[in-house]
């Protein structure tokens, strides 16, 4: 950029300096002290340049042109590179489509079946069955009603119905499913809670004696699951039994004392 700017206000007043002849005429070439040599050679005045009706310049008009337009080029090219860095980063955040999104979901562990409908109670009373389920890099055991806190799950909100696919081990009392390590035609049911933050957590950093010390904090983002079903397992009858009722508590007659 500074060359070729360089180069363009020597190009405007070159001219200027060869306008007047009688400065061309001064300017003559010292003579060659050759025996061989001729003298008629090297004392030519430069008078001879003075005839010249065109003077001859750095660069010519068009590649001026074509350096100016390069120049507003770089300038525009800067100025784009400067509207892209005012650019927040919240608007460059990748957009997934509908099969990214599933796939990635899958590949977590769990999969989007809607919003929960306002008249459907899919909370069931409990029931003596429990399930491992993964979810991310991360189990956990789970009975029906229980609740559990997971990393943030991405592309779920509030009151969404999901299925956990990824179940590891089905458990009730009388039998037990091992998967290997997924157990087949298994899922459990939740429903989405809210999204919530964890408890800070302080990060301090020091080394002695090196004047150097850091102190962060950091809050998990986090996914409160209820857990409505469990399915791919015999579910046991609920067998209520009444508890017996207490005898009463028969009243002790108070017996008056004679003095």
């Amino acid at each position: 950029m500074a060359s070729r700017r360089c180069l363009r206000t020597l190009t405007k007043t070159t001219p200027f300096l060869f306008r007047n002849p009688s400065s061309v005429r001064s300017l003559t070439l010292p003579p060659f002290h050759l025996a061989k040599a001729s003298s008629s050679v090297f004392t030519k005045s430069a008078h001879v340049f003075a005839h010249w009706p065109h003077l001859r310049h750095f660069s010519s008009d068009k590649q001026d042109d074509h350096s100016d337009e390069e120049d507003y080029s770089e300038e525009e090219d800067y100025e784009d590179d400067d509207d892209d860095d005012d650019v927040p980063v919240s608007s460059r955040k990748k957009v997934y489509t509908a099969e990214e999104k599933e796939a990635e979901a899958e590949a977590i562990g769990y999969r989007v079946v809607g919003p929960l409908p306002k008249d459907n109670d899919v909370f069931k009373p409990y029931e003596p069955v429990f399930a491992v389920v993964q979810v991310g890099s991360h189990q956990f055991k789970v009975s029906n009603r229980d609740s559990i806190f997971t990393e943030r799950l991405k592309f779920c909100e509030v009151n969404d119905q999901l299925i956990l696919n990824k179940v590891l081990l089905l458990g009730s009392a009388s039998q037990t499913i091992i998967g290997r390590p997924i157990v087949p035609n298994a899922a459990v049911h939740a429903v989405v809670e809210e999204h919530a933050l964890d408890a800070k957590v302080i990060i301090f950093k020091k080394k002695r004696r090196k004047n150097y010390r850091r102190t962060k904090g950091h809050r998990q983002e986090l996914t409160k699951l209820r857990i409505t079903d469990i399915q791919g397992i015999e579910k046991p009858e609920v067998v209520l039994t009444e508890k017996p009722s207490k005898p009463a508590k028969k009243e002790q007659e108070k017996v008056a004392v004679s003095a």
